[in-house]
């Protein structure tokens, strides 16, 4: 048991919060370290709308060029190509860039001052032009069936209204996001550093379980950069007639989730309370 004395140098936080990022900070856009993670971000988007684009049309050509109901991998290896290849991707890149291969990811640390404004504008053009060359790649190696099947765009399925459509894609990537910031809460990992858990795992589970439950919908955006390369490569009216759902939905839902998290689970808005009160008695 420790001493009365010796209670003052005891500390209950065992964690330290990394400071909030600046808003601006042109120190950035002189390092490699920042282009570099602008490379890495680029060629994690390429990769990941390579690979789940091509998954998408091969399961609808397989579907219609076959008399089995049971052809393709179906939704199901659909949604494990998402959440597998975000896995994999934010294995890779979280040492490098953090791993954001999504914009409403980004925006989403933004608002919570993970990232700086110079750093999240340009991972968001990265992100954007890596998904335009990843989906065109697909088109170059698939382009018998690339336009015939709907060059993986996404759109709001018939039968469903608009704002269902904006909803599924707000509460998809609230889902997404909440859990990018609860995998990487340095609070959570300090208290559960027993129970070692790898990050992308449930990040990439997150996006997996989303797209299970809205690809009838919307074949699950919550990703702008997936739906811009896919609607500027496939370049028809259906896939940008509803395009602004495919990004104020991701954004919405990121900044839901980084307020709640931040705010509410975290207590942001009671600390900064706090911190007001004090000085004002001071």
């Amino acid at each position: 048991m420790a001493k009365e004395g010796e209670q003052g140098s005891f500390h209950a936080k065992d964690y330290v919060d990394p400071p909030p990022a600046p808003l601006i900070d042109a120190a950035e856009l002189k390092k490699w370290s920042f282009y570099r993670a602008l490379i890495a971000e680029f060629i994690a988007t390429l990769l990941f709308l390579y690979i789940t684009v091509l998954t998408a049309i091969g399961y609808n050509s397989q579907v219609n060029t076959s008399s089995d109901a049971c052809a393709g991998v179906g939704i199901l290896g659909i949604a494990w190509a998402f959440g597998g290849m975000i896995f994999i991707l934010v294995y890779c890149t979280a040492g490098i860039s953090g791993g954001h291969i999504n914009p409403a990811v980004t925006f989403g640390l933004l608002v919570a001052r993970k990232v700086s404004l110079i750093r999240a504008v340009s991972y968001m053009v990265a992100q954007c032009l890596g998904a335009i060359c990843g989906v065109g790649l697909v088109k170059a190696l698939q382009k018998s069936y690339y336009n015939r099947y709907g060059g993986g765009a996404n759109v709001v399925a018939d039968g469903y209204s608009t704002g269902t459509g904006l909803g599924a894609e707000i509460i998809g990537t609230f889902v997404l996001v909440y859990t990018v910031f609860s995998a990487t809460d340095p609070k959570r990992n300090a208290r559960d550093s027993h129970v070692p858990v790898l990050a992308p795992l449930p990040i990439g589970f997150a996006v997996f379980m989303v797209h299970l439950a809205t690809i009838p919908i919307t074949g699950t955006g919550i990703n702008p950069a997936r739906s811009f390369g896919a609607a500027v490569i496939y370049d028809k009216k259906a896939a940008w007639d509803d395009h602004w759902i495919f990004w104020v939905g991701p954004m919405v839902g990121a900044l839901i989730a980084a307020f709640y998290h931040q705010f509410i689970l975290r207590a942001g808005a009671v600390k900064a309370l706090g911190s007001f009160r004090s000085q004002t008695h001071v």
